[in-house]
């Protein structure tokens, strides 16, 4: 895109591919929704990570169940489900991200709506519409499990992390049963196959499913009979692994110092041996058993450390919804507060309309009351000689009446049009321009009458950038008798010295489809840092930039664009990454 100005000074957006050549050459009109080019940066339709995993379909629109029926306006033109990260195409359909993906896919992409033709680099996203789906009301998702919650879209992330019908899976990690999370203590008590039981024996806590290889292996309080087969049947394992459990030991062990011990030692050296065998074979078991016990644990440690990162992050990103939400609700404190004061400088304004009204209504029944009796006079002046006197003094005091009823009508008419502007102003980027009368304003702007209009100031914020929008309804510069021209102004405002500058906000200028097909035509533009017209106002307004080939005439009025003499201006300027001041 580039700048220019027109001949009376003010800067225009002109897209590349029509600036002439030459200055001899002629300036090719083209609409703006026919250029074979995108002057802007072309929207990303890669998905947006900002939605947690599991909140937005695999493909298409949300299948939430909504508490009231969605406007057509909020449904896709191809899954016709409501829009998950919304799409604007540059006939003014709106797809989900992944529709629009599919059909960008095929070769020689349509619009199915228009079967106007697609290209990737007219495609934006749609943050205005975003916003008011996620604003909408649902059913919590776990409904059909006896949940009756209602909340808007955006909240049921935060919603199903503590919401007792929602079906989790066990916290156990191991177990893959899952259930309401309402039921997770039951399931941990009593149904659980991996939940945390006690030996009975020697009092050790374990997994259930480990129990019962715990005491046939290692407990050292498990009852168990004597591998030397002496008189004990029953002894603790920790009691038969001693070497003088039985008296038979004490020569495997040489303690036995007698005569019969070492005829015992020489008869049965063989016996001896298989016990050293035996016993050797039950440790070199044991020793497998717990060596398959640790890679069982050791495998479950990764997903332990998995689990507990997960934990770590959520905790980190409850943190930081914690410290979000603290910022939103500092700003509405200030919105607030900010509504109060505008509230009571409403409520000063109408005291004051009131009273210059009921002046004005004095002021009226006054200069009647004088008229009345000039009349009388006037019929019967002729019959007493101080009669001119009199009437010229009346004619002094209606004069002066007339004066003072002239200033006050002047003074209502300013706090009219003062509460007008404070009634209709919008606070959160966009502007929805009602143009009433379009035949006899156009035909003004023809005769050179009124050449432009201005809209009322709308603003990003209570605090944020002063704006308004210019129209030239018989068209400005290279649309002058063939177009109209639609402008973007910035203002001075209060906050001026708060705000980062110059203007670097995305602008969207709109002219509104009256019909339910809602066949919008519309025109994008990133701002030039460089352009005066975005720097901080000195004045009380900065040169307008925008279109002057905005619309072509014979589009505008052989459309749906002009119902009831009146047509719609919509201006969006997106305050997604606008920092607060």
């Amino acid at each position: 895109m580039s700048s220019g100005r027109s001949a009376n000074g003010r800067e225009v957006q002109i897209p590349l591919q029509q600036v002439a050549p030459s200055l001899v050459a002629p300036l090719p009109i083209t609409p703006p929704s026919h250029r074979s080019t995108n002057p802007w940066p072309p929207c990303d339709l890669t998905p947006q990570p900002s939605a947690p995993a599991g909140f937005q379909p695999l493909h298409g629109g949300f299948r939430d169940v909504f508490v009231e029926k969605p406007e057509a306006k909020y449904c896709c033109e191809a899954c016709r489900r409501v829009l998950c990260e919304p799409r604007q195409t540059e006939c003014g359909h709106r797809f989900c991200q992944s529709c629009i993906n599919d059909i960008l896919n095929h070769s020689n992409p349509v619009c199915p709506a228009d079967r106007e033709p697609l290209f990737k680099d007219k495609i934006f996203r749609d943050v205005c519409c975003h916003r008011e789906i996620m604003a909408l009301k649902v059913f919590c998702r776990s409904k059909a499990n006896g949940c009756q919650e209602q909340m808007s879209l955006q909240q049921i992330p935060d919603h199903l992390n503590v919401c007792p019908f929602f079906e989790v899976p066990c916290p156990l990690g191991k177990c893959k049963e899952r259930m309401m999370r309402k039921e997770i203590p039951e399931h941990l008590a009593w149904k659980c196959k991996h939940r945390e039981s006690t030996c009975e024996f020697c009092m050790t806590k374990m997994p259930l499913t480990d129990l019962q290889k715990h005491k046939e292996t290692v407990c050292p309080s498990f009852p168990v009979s004597c591998p030397n087969h002496c008189s004990f049947s029953s002894l603790p394992r920790s009691e038969v692994l001693k070497p003088l459990c039985c008296p038979l030991a004490a020569a495997y062990c040489g303690c036995g110092l007698n005569q019969e011990m070492r005829q015992h030692d020489s008869t049965f050296v063989a016996e001896h041996l298989r016990m050293m065998v035996k016993g050797n074979c039950l440790l070199e078991n044991k020793v497998d058993n717990v060596k398959e016990e640790l890679m069982e644990r050791c495998k479950v440690l990764p997903a332990l450390n998995s689990r507990l990162s997960e934990l770590e992050s959520q905790n980190e990103e409850l943190r930081e919804k914690n410290r979000q939400m603290e910022q939103k609700l500092a700003n509405l404190q200030k919105m607030m507060s900010s509504h109060s004061e505008t509230l009571m400088a409403l409520e000063i304004e109408l005291v004051s309309l009131r009273r210059l009204r009921e002046e004005v209504e004095t002021l009226r029944g006054t200069v009647d009351n004088v008229r009345t009796r000039l009349a009388t006079l006037e019929q019967g002046g002729r019959s007493g000689s101080g009669s001119t006197h009199t009437f010229a003094s009346l004619e002094t005091q209606l004069n002066r009446h007339d004066d003072m009823l002239s200033v006050h009508e002047i003074r209502l008419a300013d706090m009219d049009l003062r509460f007008q502007v404070l009634e209709t102003a919008s606070y959160n980027g966009t502007l929805i321009w009602k143009i009433r009368d379009y035949k006899r304003r156009k035909q003004e702007a023809v005769a050179g009458k009124t050449l432009s209009l201005y809209s009322q100031p709308f603003y990003t914020g209570y605090f944020g950038y002063k704006m308004c929008a210019r129209v030239y309804l018989n068209g400005d510069g290279m649309g002058k008798g063939t177009h109209l021209s639609l402008f973007f102004v910035v203002m001075k405002g209060e906050y001026d010295a708060l705000l980062p500058w110059p203007f670097k906000q995305k602008v969207t200028l709109m002219l509104m489809d009256q019909t339910p097909s809602r066949k919008h035509l519309g025109d994008a533009f990133k701002p030039d840092p460089h352009s005066s017209s975005f720097r901080r106002p000195t004045a009380e307004m900065n040169i307008a930039s925008g279109c002057p080939l905005f619309v072509a005439q014979s589009v505008l009025e052989t459309g749906n664009y002009i119902k009831d003499d009146t047509i719609f201006i919509k201006v969006t300027v997106d305050t997604s990454d606008l920092p607060d001041p």
